[in-house]
């Protein structure tokens, strides 16, 4: 079965900048497939291209197996949900899901039925009648995708839709667009810049850093097992050092930062010794404890000064400035000997060799 979507060797350039460079992925029927990335990486230009707003340079786009390069917007199976929405204020929620089948001339009794079983499957059955400014945030982002999803696209395409929701009601996006994803049983490309989205809703993830995917794969992959040292920084927190390499017996390293920090680690890339090389280390992978006694057979071990506790529930931090001035994130247990930890108290952090990611750095 070819796939729903499938770009090859896509370039797009704009005079001399390469905005997308030789870009290649393909995404399943049924998946949802995120572009994640910080702001000008070309996640965007990708959407843009896929949608036919613009012609790439070179390459193909390929939908069900069939290219779409000389299909116009309007002529191809897909459609797209934008950040603002672009609701139309003067129609009721019915003609706003209606507006496309009423521009295909789709007999009414026709349009009717397909609005009210959309409504349904977005959980807001009989709001037919209620203006746009009459709904709430969330439900105005069920209509947006309702009102693709009645002219049965082989391929959403979605360009930061919860960028301009409150905290609160993107979080609940977050699990109302998987559901959603999952009942019209269509593929879903999305592209944001907030990690927690694509962690939480994709089957598969792009990590894309200017121009190009520095990594593909699901979110366990990309947080445990990062290809890059980009994909290692930007995707959830880390703590990161950069330092030569003065001991490398197969893939057991030990990297010496610039304030002298001896950090053994498991080698990612090739490295020999006296390479640079960057090193990174998950709060989480890192355990706190009252004397290097308890920190068991870790063989990375520091004493350090607590200077700030960041209570946030569960994902409460402390920083810790080791004995040569660099300060750690260590996560916080909840409970215990350390609840009532205080900033000033002297603390031993130790983590396992095989827990911190190690890659080749420029020099």
């Amino acid at each position: 079965m070819a796939p729903d979507l499938e770009c090859v060797d896509l370039v797009k350039k704009f005079g001399d900048t390469t905005a997308v460079d030789n870009v290649s992925f393909s995404v399943p029927p049924g998946s949802f497939f995120s572009i994640l990335g910080p702001s000008g990486c070309g996640k965007t230009t990708i959407m843009r291209m896929i949608a036919g707003f613009l012609d790439p340079t070179s390459g193909d786009i390929r939908i069900k197996g069939n290219s779409v390069l000389n299909t116009p917007p309007n002529k191809r199976p897909v459609n797209m949900v934008f950040q603002h929405l672009a609701l139309f204020p003067m129609m009721t929620i019915a003609e706003n899901i209606g507006y496309g089948l009423r521009r295909k001339k789709m007999p009414q009794a026709q349009i009717a039925r397909k609005v009210d079983e959309a409504l349904d499957r977005i959980g807001l059955p009989g709001i037919g009648r209620r203006k746009v400014n009459e709904l709430s945030g969330g439900q105005k982002q069920r209509v947006a995708i309702a009102r693709c999803m009645v002219l049965e696209p082989d391929v959403l395409l979605l360009d930061e839709p919860l960028g301009a929701l409150d905290l609160k009601l993107r979080e609940h996006m977050k699990v109302e667009l998987k559901a959603l994803q999952a009942a019209f049983d269509t593929t879903f490309v999305y592209i944001t810049h907030d990690q927690s989205e694509a962690l939480v809703m994709s089957d598969q993830i792009a990590v894309m850093n200017a121009g190009r995917f520095e990594q593909v794969g699901n979110g366990q992959d990309l947080y445990y097992r990062p290809d890059t040292p980009f994909v290692a920084g930007f995707i959830g927190d880390a703590n990161r050092w950069t330092g030569r390499i003065e001991r490398a017996e197969g893939k057991a390293l030990q990297l010496r930062t610039s304030t002298g920090l001896a950090i053994r680690a498991t080698a990612t890339d090739a490295l020999a010794e006296g390479d640079i090389a960057e090193l990174f280390v998950r709060p989480e992978a890192i355990r706190l404890a009252g004397n290097s006694g308890d920190l068991g057979d870790f063989e990375n071990r520091l004493q350090g000064t607590v200077t700030s506790i960041l209570f946030n529930g569960a994902a409460s931090r402390v920083l810790v400035q080791d004995e040569a001035g660099e300060t750690l994130e260590v996560t916080l247990p909840q409970s215990g000997e350390f609840s009532s930890l205080q900033r000033g108290d002297r603390v031993h952090i130790g983590w396992g060799a095989a827990q911190a990611s190690c890659f080749k750095g420029a020099a």
